[in-house]
Order: C-alpha cells, then structure tokens, then sequence
C-alpha cells in the first residue's frame, strides 16, 4: 500500500476530523493511501508539463456539441474547429458537462464516469486535452434522478442507499438560503415507501450526502480520474451547497470549505499541475472567501463583473466598477481570478449586492428585458420572488435599450466590454456566443421552456463558418477583433495574471486600469463607457509615455502625442513607444 508522507497527513487529518470525527480518521487515512497509489502515475505526468498561469493563460466556454457536422461525433468536429481557427489565441478550452444527463444541459449528471455517446468518446476528450488545457466540471453537489445511483437509492441497493438526504416534509428549512424558487424536498418512492430527498437546483437534480465518506471518496476517485483523462483546471459545480445542516443556511458552510481543501490538498500531492476552480454565484466577499489563506481555490470566477460591466455600459457610468475594483484586495500567493462577462449560465444578480442600490438594479433589470432578455428568479430570505440571474446574450445585453436597432453601437459596446475585462488581472475565460456576436435565441426558450436556453444555441459547421466568414457581418467583425485583442494581451508581461493592478482616477464616464509587469513594462488601459467623445490629460498619462511625451496604442497601433481622445466606446491599451 502507498505510504502517505508524514506532512501530508498532517495536512489531511484534521480535515477528516472536522469532517467525520477523530474516530473516523486512521480509516479514512488507510483509504486515501490506497486512492492516491492508484494515481500514482499522475505526477511523473505533471511534472513535465508547463505551469498554466502567464499572460497567454486563457480559457474558451464551449458545450461538447456547440459545433457539429455530418458523419463524425461533435467533440471531434469542435477539435477541429478549435484547432483550424483557434489554436493562435486560446490556450484553455471549457468544455461544459460532457457525460450523459437528463436535464439542465449536462448538469444533471447519470453517469460521471462515461463521456455521453451524443458527443463522442473520451478519446475524443483527451485529444482534445493534448492541444488545449482542459477545463473539466465536477458537478458534485448532485445527480440526475435517472442516475444508477439514485435508482439504486430508490431499490436499497448499498452503498448509494446512503449517497442521498432523506428529510422529513415538515422540516424547518426556512433557514436554507435557496438559488430556485422550487421546492427544497422532492418526494422519492423508494422500496421502502415514500421518503422526501434534497433537491436544491430541480426535481431532477438530487442532492448527495457528503457527511457520507464512502460518497466523498467516490467522489475524489472521480476527480483523479478526469485528472487521468487529461483535464488541468477542475471546476467545483455549485460548491456552495455542498454540505446541509438543519437551522443553517445550507450555504457556505464551514464543512464545505473543509472539502474544498480536501480536494486542493490531494492533487496538490498527486497532480500539481491542476488547478481548482470554484463556482460560487455570491456576493464577493462569500465568493472570494474560497481562496481560504490560498489552501483552498486557485482561482474563482470574478461575478460581480458582468453584472457591473453591464451596469456601466448601461448607465455611461464607471463609478460602481470603478470603486469595485479598487476594493478588491490582493488575492492569496498562487492564486488568481477567473475574469469573464457571459458563460452558458446568464448573469448573476447576487453579486450585485451591497454595491448598487435596489433601485440601480431594477433599472438593470428593466434594461435587460428591453434588449429581449429574461428574468429568472430564486425565493428570499423573506419568502418573496427576487431576481437571481438575467438570461440573455452578452452581445445582444449590449445593445442601447433605447434604441435596440443599432448595430455599429452594439458592436462598439461589445467591444469595450471585452477590452475592460481582458485588461483586468486575472485569467479571462470567454464564452463561445461572445466570440460570434449571437444574438439571443428566443426560439429555443419555446423549445425548451428553460431561460437559460437564450444563449445555447449550437451551430452546425457550416453554418458558423459562414457567418464568420460573411465580411459584412457583425459576427466576423467581432471574431476577428476579438482574437486581435487576445493575440495583443498574450504578447505583455503586464497582462500577467500576477501582474498587480491600479485603478486610475477618472472622471465616471471613463473606466482606467494601470498594469505593471514584473519586467517593468507598464501599461495603462483606458475606456470610454459613454456614447460621447471623452478626451485625457497627458498629466495622468505621464508614467505611460516616453521622454518625448508618445505613448503606443497597441489595439490601433498609433502613437499618441499631446492627449488623448476617446470616441465612443473606445478602448486604448498604452505603453511607452
């Protein structure tokens, strides 16, 4: 059996003690030793690939199937699409919940162990892995109703009899802090008669126990194996919700960071190379508390972002974003933020908590419905319906909710939006739908009847590679700019995800970021958030101009002398020429 090094148990017990309890321990310890010999292998793997972290570090948001074609499995026509069109700008691919589902576009798993036939196999998925770093999800907070699993819970059958939450209907649970406004208990007809299980996301999605080790370590064989299959960045699923305790929350607790840690500490001994990422759709200061002391999360997704990206845009107002990122604090050493403005979910209200007023929100709200978007709505604390998420396109979220027809606006918009996220420290991770200006896609919400069906859609790959290709389209127009900027960003050492950031003091109408690189290079990102012309003193851009007072735009290429003139929606990214 695999010995476990004395530090490393040092740093695993008092996390099952927390856990399970003292007495559970020496077990456990033995049942770890025989898990991490099994995947042994993984680190002699590791060891010889490079660290994913520099300023070329990016990730693309793609369903399995986003692109597909006759006669071959969609994983095999998105590679090849990725690979002919892609390959000189991402170096990370996402590739969403690949394994066979019954709901919720993949994230209500049946088997985690089995890529779904529908997409290909999971030589499909490790081809994709040796040309791209992949981003795999471990949706471990639940399972789909049609899992072995659960019908082996349904039938009695050990171990998954005990993989599930039984809870009586008249419990209290006025406590649990809710995502959906469906019901937390859904009833379960098991052999044993009708028992009442944990549903937090749908009736279709059933919550697993994890004061259940036997579960947990399934759960980390799981994790091992994608390991193995060749994904380098794991995303956590839902995290938040991980753990349940009757008279709390059920959110965040304290047993669920203990997990988190678990996880980090395990590859960190067996596969070094991986990163842990966690999805926790919060106000910020409960999402970045996921990094732990950096014994937690390697990154974590940057939420009030979009939100407040959308907000500025908006209203022609940098003030919130500005003050936002301003506050936020270094992150912990090794760590980082996952930045993005759209993924296949929509954008999170949440997060927008305690930085703008109910009222600042509600005309986000109101906006978002005039550009053709949706509302989705999760139960408050205090009984009543409040908006959770806005379901609609980041491309179409751009338009002018006064006049939605304008298109040369639209796209301006779009682009500035990216350009603001981009320069921020962080990993950028873009969705596919930003990358083709998809507009928001009604008709598949009458399809499904789920909102955030609006920006799913799926290309056949002819179909994309014409609207691409079209010259005169908005989709060509802002693929091809969109991979400049990401071409121009992988070239600066200022764009280093460790690269610290100043935000500069604008007038509202202006958003500025300075970079500085370890190297030395310093480069100052400014935007115009209005549909006005805006003009810049050289007295603020001193440190980025050179002892002839030029200063280098990298997007346009030109060299600005005397001030600076922003128009509309314009971004420029200065250095020293």
């Amino acid at each position: 059996m695999w010995s476990l090094h004395k530090d490393f148990q040092l740093k695993v017990k008092p996390k099952f003690e927390k856990l399970y309890g003292p007495e559970r321990v020496p077990r456990l310890l033995e049942r770890l030793s025989l898990l991490i010999s099994r995947y042994s292998f993984l680190i002699k793997r590791c060891s010889s690939e490079k660290p994913f972290w520099d300023e070329k570090s990016n990730i693309l948001i793609t369903y399995g199937d986003m692109v597909s074609a006759d006669d071959e499995p969609p994983l095999a026509t998105l590679h090849k699409f990725l690979k002919e069109n892609l390959s000189d700008t991402f170096t990370g691919v996402h590739i969403l919940p690949f394994f066979p589902y019954s709901s919720d576009d993949g994230f209500a798993v049946m088997d985690f162990r089995e890529v779904n036939p529908d997409l290909g196999t999971w030589e499909h998925i490790e081809a994709i892995a040796r040309d791209f770093t992949l981003m795999v999800d471990l949706v471990l907070n639940h399972v789909s109703s049609r899992s072995e699993w659960y019908e082996h819970y349904l039938s009695g059958i050990a171990p998954e009899r005990e993989y599930f939450i039984e809870m009586e209907p008249d419990t209290d649970l006025s406590a649990v802090v809710r995502p959906r406004t469906s019901p937390v208990l859904s009833p379960a007809y098991t052999v044993y008669g009708e028992r009442w299980v944990w549903t937090t996301f749908s009736s279709d999605q059933i919550d697993l126990n994890y004061a259940n080790p036997d579960l947990l370590f399934e759960m980390l064989d799981i994790l091992l194996s994608y390991i193995s299959k060749g994904a380098r960045v794991i995303r956590l699923d839902a995290i938040a919700y991980l753990w349940k305790k009757i008279g709390t929350s059920c959110i965040n607790l304290p047993e669920t960071h203990e997990v988190v840690k678990l996880m980090r500490t395990l590859t960190d001994r067996v596969a070094p190379c991986v990163r842990i990422l966690t999805e926790t759709n919060l106000p910020h200061e409960e999402n970045i508390s996921y990094f732990g002391n950096g014994d937690e999360a390697h990154m974590v997704y940057q939420f009030p972002l979009p939100p407040l990206l959308l907000h500025t845009l908006q209203s022609g107002s940098a003030k919130h974003l500005s003050a936002w990122a301003s506050s936020l604090g270094e992150p912990p050493e090794g760590c980082g933020f996952l930045n993005f403005t759209a993924s296949h979910d929509g954008i999170g209200v949440r997060p927008l908590e305690g930085i703008l007023d109910d009222e600042e929100i509600a005309a986000v709200v109101a906006n978002v419905k005039k550009c053709g978007g949706l509302v989705s709505s999760r139960t408050g604390e205090d009984g009543k319906e409040k908006p959770y998420e806005l379901n609609i396109t980041w491309f179409d979220a751009m338009k002018d909710p006064e006049n939605t027809d304008n298109l040369p606006a639209q796209i301006q918009r779009f682009m500035c939006s990216q350009a603001i996220m981009l320069a921020l420290r962080g990993i950028p991770a873009v969705y596919f739908h930003s990358l083709t200006a998809s507009g928001n896609f009604l008709e598949g919400v009458e399809q499904t009847g789920m909102n955030r069906t609006i920006n799913r859609r799926k290309f056949r790959r002819h179909e994309l590679e014409a609207r691409i290709g079209d010259s005169e389209s908005a989709a060509s127009h802002v693929f091809k700019s969109y991979k400049k900027l990401l071409q121009i960003r992988a070239s600066h050492r200022a764009f280093h995800p460790d690269a610290p950031q100043d935000i500069m003091e604008l007038p509202d109408s202006l958003f500025g970021v300075r970079r500085i690189a370890q190297t030395g290079e310093r480069l100052a990102a400014i935007s115009n958030v209005t549909a006005s012309p805006q003009t810049v003193s050289m007295e603020i851009l001193e440190p980025e101009a050179d002892d002839s007072g030029i200063m280098h735009d990298l997007i346009s290429g030109k060299e600005i002398k005397e001030k600076l003139e922003l128009e509309p929606w314009q971004t420029y990214w200065l250095v020293k020429t």
